[in-house]
């Protein structure tokens, strides 16, 4: 069994991002076991910006999931490149938890795009709704909390109701087909769980 520490940045993935690693076990890898841990929620620019708090919070996820255990990060990219500075998180994360199984994915604009990517199976959830005919760009929308707001009846969207409610909801191959930065979960996923099942 592997334990996932992971460090996320908002209220809503604390909830949302344990369902969608629940379903990656599930639904592609019914013989990995793991124990997902509670996320560490984060301020981004605090955790990114501050040398102290990036390495107290490595250091708590390290001691969490143990030594086999895997630490994943999940942060925004926001207007950043995800590959590069996805890249540079790692390699400072690498220096405070060298021996530690270790990822890093940021979800390219905001974790709202893996929704966008998979638009077409939240049709009717929570009053999500998306015209037959419109075209997405799952990680194209500076603002896809915004992007997911307008396609909701009700005119709100809740990070900490709707968050969790979409992860449990969509399509995991539709948003592995439409968003880079879903692959990238996968991958890890791949890498440090399903091969050592």
């Amino acid at each position: 069994m592997i334990s996932i520490a992971s460090i996320v940045e908002g209220d809503g993935e604390v909830s949302a991002l344990p369902i969608l690693l629940r379903r990656l076990a599930s639904e592609r890898d019914p013989a990995a076991l793991v124990n997902l841990l509670q996320p560490i929620r984060v301020r981004r620019d605090k955790f990114l910006n501050k040398d102290d708090e990036f390495r107290r919070q490595l250091l708590l996820a390290a001691a969490k999931s143990g030594h086999d255990g895997w630490v994943l990060i999940v942060l925004d990219a926001d207007d950043d490149c995800p590959a590069s500075l996805g890249r540079e998180i790692y390699q400072r994360a690498q220096q405070h938890i060298p021996h530690q199984r270790l990822s890093v994915v940021l979800a390219n604009r905001e974790f709202e795009a893996w929704f966008i990517a998979a638009a077409p199976s939240l049709q009717g959830a929570r009053g999500f709704s998306l015209a037959p005919e419109e075209k997405m760009q799952a990680e194209t929308p500076r603002n896809a909390k915004g992007w997911m707001r307008a396609h909701m009846q009700s005119g709100t969207y809740s990070e900490i109701l709707d968050q969790p409610a979409f992860a449990a909801r969509i399509d995991l191959q539709q948003a592995f087909d439409n968003s880079r930065s879903f692959r990238k979960l996968c991958k890890e996923w791949q890498t440090h769980v399903a091969a050592r099942a």
